[in-house]
């Protein structure tokens, strides 16, 4: 399950351009059979994901992309709230043994150093903490590129989504090779 914001929702794309789809497709091309349910809800903040965890997210989920976070920092959102939120998602995830990637964010830089510093250590710390799979920042690859976002120059296009699949894939793939056997 890719659970998580407009990122993972495919905000202004056909659903079979949206994330989860084509990165349900190029695991199947490596012989992977898998289902990557989207469970993204653009605008979502990590309170908005905390408060719809539970029903988004039912028992039995094999894993959990967990990629929330950069609508609290378009927002200014205090790092100490988004941390206590994705914490406290991680470890309800976790009492319910759901296993966790976490895609990373960063801070936009216009907020300050200071803000830009402790975002963006909230994600390789809450990786360590917990012993989770870590992608440093989901829009590798294509943050800043015109070319690959929408004219909002935030929200990937297809094209953009195509480059976070491809970057993200050993990671995932890395992800899914130490899940649990199903039972």
């Amino acid at each position: 399950m890719a659970f998580g914001d407009s990122l993972s929702a495919g905000y202004n794309l056909p659903a079979s351009a949206a994330f989860p789809a084509v990165l349900e497709q190029a695991l199947r091309q490596k012989g992977l059979a898998v289902e990557i349910v989207n469970a993204g809800v653009s605008g979502d903040t990590t309170q908005g994901g905390l408060e719809r965890l539970d029903w988004s997210v039912p028992d039995g989920t094999d894993g959990v992309i967990l990629e929330l976070g950069a609508n609290d920092a378009l927002r200014g959102v205090d790092p100490a709230l988004t941390r206590k939120n994705l914490d406290t998602i991680i470890a309800r995830l976790t009492e319910r043994k759901i296993p966790v990637l976490l895609a990373g964010m960063y801070a936009p830089r216009n907020l300050g150093e200071d803000f830009a510093k402790r975002f963006d250590a909230i994600y390789p710390e809450l990786a360590k903490q917990y012993g989770l799979v870590l992608y440093p920042f989901f829009l590798e690859g294509i943050a800043g590129d015109r070319a690959l976002n929408q004219a909002d120059g935030l929200h990937p296009t297809a094209d953009g989504v195509a480059v976070i699949v491809r970057t993200i894939l050993p990671t995932v793939e890395r992800f899914i090779a130490s899940l649990p056997p199903r039972s």
